[in-house]
């Protein structure tokens, strides 16, 4: 049974060996660039993939494919529909960098709130050593206990969060996924945004919640608000976003996610947060804790184990 990794380097230097020592021939590849998809995918029968694109051309044209494992939880990527139309069952990852981006979400608001970056360089550049007093206080900080934490995505990740944002002090808000039912526990997105010191998007991207954080619902919120997106990237349109950080319609955002990764040179996002101190861009690395990654590859070990005994694990078409 032959095996390929497509993008290996979307691990970082994660061991692979607890993958590799299942199947009598593995092909493990750094990245694979889309003219090179077919040719590779073509005589495997297992594929693993975290980004790279399996359309229904690339399974159709596979003659040995029978099992495909992403390595991620987001499953579209592949086509899902044609993998079952040809019996190939996929499989993905899942839960296993819940601590992770939990841990990355609420480093951004510290940092936001503490103006840890802009401290750090007043030490770096000496302005500190050339106070007056012992003390910087520049930057305004504030303190999470007592402020409203609105999550968008009450599911393993958003109720993480709010796990650990309670034990900061903070109150928890939470959007309703359907705003036609009726749940006295859960708020509108019109009627959150207005109450929230800090948003943090953990909801799938759909076509419906698509730029759900742009102009008009920027203007919504307080000024002294911040966003944090660790979710998908086009849950916010890049520009509004970049608009009202300029013009103080909120405070500040952290975001872990763009619309188009890796970002080109002069992508807005990033290019923006090289000017302004109240945005700040991560690169998609909100999962990538060690541990995390540990977890992924012996989930996908299991998947991989499961397929071979009969005994499907964490099927998802």
């Amino acid at each position: 049974m032959k095996g390929v990794i497509l993008d290996a380097d979307s691990l970082g230097d994660a061991d692979l060996s607890p993958i590799t020592s299942l199947l009598d021939h593995w092909a493990v590849y750094s990245d694979t660039s889309e003219m090179d998809i077919d040719k590779r995918v073509e005589a495997a029968d297992v594929v693993l993939t975290n980004k790279i694109n399996l359309s229904a051309k690339t399974i159709n044209n596979a003659k040995n494919l029978s099992y495909i494992s992403i390595l991620a939880t987001g499953t579209n990527n592949v086509d899902l529909i044609a993998a079952r139309d040809k019996a190939i069952a996929v499989s993905n990852s899942q839960g296993y960098s819940t601590a992770s981006v939990v841990q990355h979400t609420l480093s951004l608001i510290l940092n936001l709130v503490t103006q840890m970056p802009r401290y750090l360089s007043d030490v770096k550049t000496g302005l500190w050593q050339r106070s007056n007093v012992f003390t910087r206080l520049d930057h305004p900080i504030s303190e999470l206990d007592g402020k409203v934490l609105g999550i968008i995505g009450y599911g393993e990740l958003g109720s993480n969060v709010a796990r650990i944002a309670e034990a900061f002090g903070m109150r928890v808000l939470i959007a309703k996924r359907d705003a036609t039912v009726f749940d006295t526990s859960r708020y509108s997105f019109e009627d959150l945004l207005p109450q929230v010191d800090v948003l943090s998007l953990h909801c799938p991207l759909t076509d419906a919640n698509e730029h759900m954080i742009n102009q008009e619902s920027l203007k919504l919120m307080k000024p002294t608000a911040f966003v944090i997106n660790t979710a998908r990237g086009k849950l916010v349109n890049s520009l509004d976003l970049i608009s009202a950080l300029e013009q103080g319609i909120i405070a500040g955002a952290g975001i872990d996610v763009l619309d188009s990764e890796p970002p080109q040179q002069d992508d807005v996002l990033t290019s923006a947060a090289a000017r302004l101190d109240n945005l700040f861009v991560t690169p998609h690395n909100a999962w990538g804790a060690r541990e995390s990654r540990i977890r992924l590859i012996q989930q996908t070990r299991e998947n991989i184990l499961g397929h071979i005994s009969g005994n499907m694990l964490r099927v998802v078409n």
